[in-house]
């Protein structure tokens, strides 16, 4: 009788540990995917030693201190940022096992700006201001690939939604190879209220979407704000009723659709092409 009380107590207990497990992993993958004061991949810590980033702390896996790292070491000394050699294992929790190459650096939140600022940046280069408007993108991959592509064609601000939307998290960082450490990026409140704002700036906006006109026939020209829209819904009809005109990228396959960043990387460089070719 015994026996068999111990064997139905002992198994449940074993349930609820297995289960309380699994709930620490969920909560630390979330707190990865969310938290902006960590920041991890060589390019990343790179650049954010480069951009005098404040940083507090570097973390280097044990045993590879070869090409890159080597340069983050010495880089973060110079500046008097302590670096510490941890296990393998410890930049795997930290990360969720993502692909941290190891290294992992503890920094300050990454600063959000104003309009006005990206605006005045515009101005400061004697540019006609460019905007990408993403509303709701939720992939880190993929906004961190959009501010890589936005950097390098000369956008002037990425703006993003502080709601249902993913923000500069390390995953976004890493994925954007450092890029997020130029870019400037607003979080706000309101989308349309946004596009309202730019519009009264003097800005174009235009929708990316596929009932528009083709975009190699629109004149992209002068102070322009494009929108991308979510991954699996595209721009909604709130927001896409607040654009000025409605652009879209010729589909010749039998899927008719394009990954966000491959959208926003192509919108972009037309506007390249218009302004400069």
């Amino acid at each position: 009788m015994k026996l068999e009380e111990q064997k139905t107590t002992g198994k449940p207990e074993k349930n609820e540990e297995e289960k309380a497990s699994k709930t620490r992993t969920r909560r630390t993958k979330k707190d990865v995917d969310e938290q902006e004061n960590i920041i991890y991949g060589r390019n990343s810590i790179m650049e954010a030693l480069k951009s005098g980033r404040c940083i507090d702390k570097i973390l280097v896996q044990k045993g590879d201190n070869e090409g890159s790292i080597i340069k983050i070491i010495n880089d973060a000394k110079k500046k008097g940022i302590v670096v510490q050699e941890v296990d393998k294992s410890k930049l795997d929790t930290l990360t969720n096992f993502d692909n941290h190459q190891g290294v992992f650096a503890y920094v300050a939140a990454h600063k959000y700006y104003t309009i006005e600022e990206m605006l005045n940046d515009a101005k400061s280069r004697n540019e006609d201001p460019f905007f990408l408007i993403l509303e709701g993108i939720q992939d880190p991959h993929n906004l961190g690939a959009i501010i890589r592509s936005a950097l390098n064609a000369g956008v002037h601000g990425v703006i993003i939604p502080k709601h249902r939307a993913v923000g500069l998290t390390a995953a976004v960082q890493k994925a954007s190879a450092g890029a997020t450490e130029y870019m400037k990026v607003c979080k706000v409140t309101n989308i349309s209220q946004t596009i309202e704002t730019l519009k009264s700036a003097g800005i174009w906006v235009a929708c990316a979407d596929m009932d528009g006109e083709i975009i190699y026939k629109e004149n992209l020209r002068g102070p322009i704000g494009i929108v991308i829209g979510n991954e699996g819904s595209g721009v909604s009809r709130t927001v896409k009723s607040k654009c000025d005109f409605v652009v879209s990228i010729p589909m010749f396959g039998r899927i008719q659709s394009l990954n966000a960043s491959v959208a926003a990387a192509i919108v972009c460089y037309e506007v390249v092409r218009q302004r400069r070719y």
